[in-house]
């Protein structure tokens, strides 16, 4: 008699199911991504009043082409989950690699960024990468509730608790409706989101022992806040399982 498969078999089962689907999707979806692209390259040249339709038509194509390899991505990260590896990071420089890294589309989106890191925040121990996605999903939020342009502010600052992350944004804002469902895997108040985004900040923040707290109101923005605790050496763990 066989034994009965365990929850983490389970589970393990459905990851590397979900790997081979995705997979399997992707490989058609690069086929139709590059054809696409050498037959917009076909139609540039083409003399005819109709190819200025065409090439639209094209670059629609290749954006919903784009949007679904991206909600796959997204889907394969979610349900395959992550190891939390603990080190010493200095989060204000996390923080500020991040904003280094989106200031380009943070200022050709018209959104003007404001900082204030507190310069006496002790290390702590955390998963930098890890850390990194989660405070990068929270920027790329906040941009993307300002589609004509807006203020970006980012604080950081200590408390009893630990290590505090404010990111706010003078955006669209979000009813109560959205907000008490804002975390859900697949909500999205974005037409073509995936909804995993959030999840995942939630996710991770919490693998960190940490929470993370939303407050929006329609019309006048959202600030986002997490707290991580504050670890010294003596008590990091290798590795803790997400």
């Amino acid at each position: 008699m066989s034994e009965a498969p365990s929850r983490g078999d389970d589970m393990q089962w459905l990851t590397t199911l979900a790997g081979g689907l995705v997979h399997e999707i992707k490989n058609p979806l690069s086929t139709l991504n590059l054809n696409l692209q050498l037959l917009k390259e076909d139609w540039v040249h083409v003399d005819d009043p109709n190819s200025g339709r065409s090439l639209r038509r094209i670059d629609i194509l290749l954006k919903e082409v784009r949007r679904l390899e991206s909600i796959l991505n997204d889907f394969l990260r979610y349900v395959r989950g992550f190891n939390v590896s603990l080190e010493d990071c200095d989060v204000n420089g996390i923080v500020d690699e991040v904003l280094d890294f989106m200031a380009p589309e943070l200022e050709q989106g018209s959104i003007r960024l404001w900082k204030s890191l507190d310069a006496k925040l002790p290390q702590t121990q955390l998963d930098p990468d890890l850390f990194k996605q989660a405070f990068l999903n929270l920027i790329i939020n906040a941009k993307q509730a300002m589609p004509e342009g807006g203020e970006l502010m980012i604080r950081t600052l200590q408390s009893r608790a630990g290590i505090v992350i404010e990111i706010t944004d003078t955006g669209r804002g979000m009813s109560a409706e959205q907000k008490n469902k804002i975390f859900n895997a697949y909500f999205s108040t974005r037409k073509g989101g995936t909804g995993l985004g959030l999840t995942m900040t939630r996710d991770i923040v919490e693998a960190h022992g940490g929470k993370i707290f939303v407050e929006s109101e329609e019309g006048k923005g959202s600030r986002f806040t997490f707290g991580i605790p504050i670890r010294k050496e003596a008590e990091k763990n290798s590795s803790v399982k997400a």
